[in-house]
């Protein structure tokens, strides 16, 4: 099953669960979905995010601080699921959380909050067989990242693999906010529509309505996280939906706007 943007660019929104606090993650993401966001990312906060930058990683040290546990996200998911029935939700954690809690439970669970798709950091396809059978199971879409180092290999096995869309990195190294794009990653999308027709998403350092416009030329979709963390984390609780609502609204411009809203 594909996740479908229906306007381009699509836009994903990542927020770590549970910064500041469970019942603000939920506010925010509708705030969001309701300024025009297509999928919502909701990452599993973790105690070691090697692949994250300096602002995720502050967050999900303050949400892990707060107490914050797979079991709240998949709450969470589901009371976004209740409320905004067309919006993606995809689960984003590392492998370590999963474990922890049984991956048959796990799929069993995401499944049962609504959620659309998995993706796992630290999880590479070629040693994913048990995650790809427990997705397979429930109907979750399973999705993989896809680096501008992936091997030809590496990017068919992957392809082949996912459903929901494909996550595109833009460059190599951890997220966190850019100045400009490089070319890796337009050179990335082109190599992965080789072997898929699925959506393709490209992340790490999307951080303004510029680099999204510059997205839209050669993919399907943006995935803005580390520019929403850090506004979140300037804001209060109470003032940070409508702080990321505005935000996603002037990322998206009118005319895509217009289109996210009245879909």
């Amino acid at each position: 099953m594909a996740i479908l943007f229906e306007h381009k660019p699509g836009l994903v929104v990542y927020l770590t669960a549970g910064d500041p606090s469970i019942d603000a993650t939920r506010a925010i993401a509708l705030a969001a979905i309701d300024a025009g966001a297509d999928v919502i990312e909701l990452g599993v906060p973790f105690s070691d995010p090697l692949a994250d930058g300096p602002v995720i990683q502050r967050a999900s040290e303050r949400a892990v601080a707060r107490g914050t546990r797979l079991k709240d996200v998949l709450r969470v998911a589901a009371e976004i699921r209740a409320a905004r029935a067309k919006a993606g939700i995809v689960i984003f954690s590392y492998l370590n959380p999963i474990l922890r809690y049984g991956m048959h439970k796990f799929a069993d669970d995401a499944a049962a909050a609504g959620a659309d798709g998995v993706l796992v950091t630290d999880l590479i396809v070629e040693e994913a067989d048990e995650y790809l059978a427990e997705m397979e199971r429930v109907n979750l879409a399973p999705i993989f990242l896809a680096a501008p180092t992936s091997p030809d290999e590496r990017l068919e096995a992957i392809a082949t693999h996912s459903k929901g869309f494909i996550y595109a990195i833009s460059r190599v190294g951890i997220t966190g906010t850019q100045q400009n794009l490089t070319g890796d990653a337009a050179a990335l999308v082109v190599r992965i529509r080789r072997w898929t027709t699925l959506p393709v998403a490209v992340g790490f350092g999307i951080s303004n309505a510029e680099h999204v416009a510059r997205v839209a030329e050669f993919a399907d979709a943006a995935v803005i996280g580390s520019a929403i963390v850090e506004l979140i984390e300037k804001s209060t609780p109470e003032a940070a939906p409508g702080a990321v609502a505005r935000f996603v609204r002037f990322i998206l411009g009118p005319q895509l706007r217009e289109a996210a809203l009245a879909r």
